[in-house]
């Protein structure tokens, strides 16, 4: 078909939108109402990927956890559940590796879900669901831990036990506002602790509200110990030199603790080893489901907004049958019938779509700009899908009436009353 007939034929497909406004709008709601739903479903999956990247990389890319089962993607077994816990020992002896920076060994006291479950207490005031978290002097090094008050507690304060913590930045703003905590004495369960330092606050990867994180006490690993010795699961964070050296520092990390853990060499190791792409591996699973969730939803939409179209069309064709007898009368061929109804589907199918991204890209600057902490992006290559599989839709459903049309007989068209 010529450029111009093409021209004319959209401009036809416009003009029926125009002349019968609410068929037509009935027609493309199912296109709107699919491809809306894959912009606005995927702006928040963009979004989201987004905020955990960064998330991840604040983590470091030279950085490694070690625990004594899996935790991430894996539900314990009872084996897992009995393991021999790491210690801080183990800690030490890791340390000494070539490429490790630094090493540390921490506890949590945590309550059920994994969330702080203690009050701290400063002149009447009270801040609670509270996590205890008790660490080497080395956690600094190992997390980037940045200080808006005061310093980390020393190897000396941690092997006397001395009764000093860290605030994290919640805690700390809730006892004391904006003034200085350094020096002043906090109530923790049935002690006295003297405040030595105060962090800023950290970094999340979901959510636009408290971060438990930042709710937090950490004590020297000694304190944390006679305060809470029921606690035993030691986290081992480890820090090395290079990234390039990962897979050097991983093995070296492997072959330390099955000599110290006394692993044979024909079982497996009792202990997980995990770096900051098991998270983004955990939470690309977990979009991945979010992906398949938006396109079963926008397929149903989609669907039934090519019966629509396939059911206006041979509706047009119904209607405009004397019409077509005229122009395979003067000359016009099968192809150039044909093309001209499939051009004036899909351009219905591609108004609908621009009306769906419009619709999307609104729903996504306004989830933006909601107090959820849902960080919706508009993704660019999801537009371009969106509207291009609603250009399809209009080719694949208007195929048929186009067809029909196409092999109407000329005499009995203009015989069409």
């Amino acid at each position: 078909m010529a450029q111009g007939q093409t021209r004319e034929s959209v401009k036809m497909a416009l003009s029926t939108l125009r002349t019968n406004k609410l068929r037509s709008g009935l027609t493309i709601l199912g296109i709107v109402i699919g491809v809306t739903t894959v912009i606005t479903i995927s702006s928040v999956i963009s979004g989201l990927n987004n905020r955990v990247n960064d998330w991840v990389s604040s983590l470091g890319s030279n950085v490694f956890w070690i625990f004594h089962m899996p935790v991430i993607g894996v539900r314990p077994t009872t084996e897992m559940l009995a393991r021999k816990k790491l210690n801080i020992e183990d800690v030490y002896a890791l340390r000494a590796l070539p490429h490790v920076v630094a090493a540390d060994g921490g506890y949590q006291h945590v309550g059920m879900f994994r969330v702080g479950a203690v009050s701290v207490k400063y002149q009447g005031k009270k801040v609670g669901g509270t996590l205890l978290q008790g660490s080497t002097s080395q956690i600094g090094q190992v997390t980037d831990l940045i200080f808006a008050q005061g310093r980390q507690f020393t190897d000396g304060e941690d092997k006397r036990g001395a009764h000093v913590c860290v605030l994290g930045h919640d805690t700390w703003e809730s006892l004391f506002g904006d003034q200085d905590a350094i020096g002043k004495e906090v109530n923790i369960e049935t002690g006295m602790y003297t405040v030595i330092g105060v962090l800023d606050k950290q970094k999340q990867p979901f959510g636009g509200g408290r971060n438990q994180a930042d709710n937090a006490v950490y004590f020297p690993l000694g304190t944390f110990h006679n305060l809470h010795p029921e606690d035993k699961d030691m986290w081992v964070s480890l820090k090395y030199d290079d990234p390039k050296n990962k897979s050097l520092v991983e093995e070296e990390i492997r072959e330390m603790l099955r000599i110290r853990r006394k692993v044979r060499v024909d079982k497996p190791d009792d202990f997980e080893i995990f770096g900051p792409d098991s998270l983004s591996k955990l939470w690309s699973q977990l979009t991945g489901g979010l992906v398949l969730f938006m396109i079963a939803v926008s397929s149903v939409g989609l669907m039934v907004g090519g019966v629509g179209v396939m059911n206006i069309m041979l509706v047009s064709v119904t209607e405009r049958t004397r019409e077509i007898g005229v122009r395979k009368a003067i000359g016009a061929t099968k192809r150039t019938i044909l093309t001209q109804f499939t051009t004036e589907a899909v351009t219905l199918c591609a108004v609908g779509g621009l009306v769906g991204v419009t619709v999307g890209a609104v729903l996504t600057y306004i989830i933006y700009f909601l107090p959820i902490g849902l960080p919706a992006t508009l993704s660019t290559t999801w537009v371009l899908i969106g509207f291009s599989v609603s250009c399809a839709i209009g080719l694949l459903f208007g195929i048929y009436p186009a067809w029909k049309a196409a092999n109407l007989d000329p005499i009995e068209a203009l015989r069409y009353e």
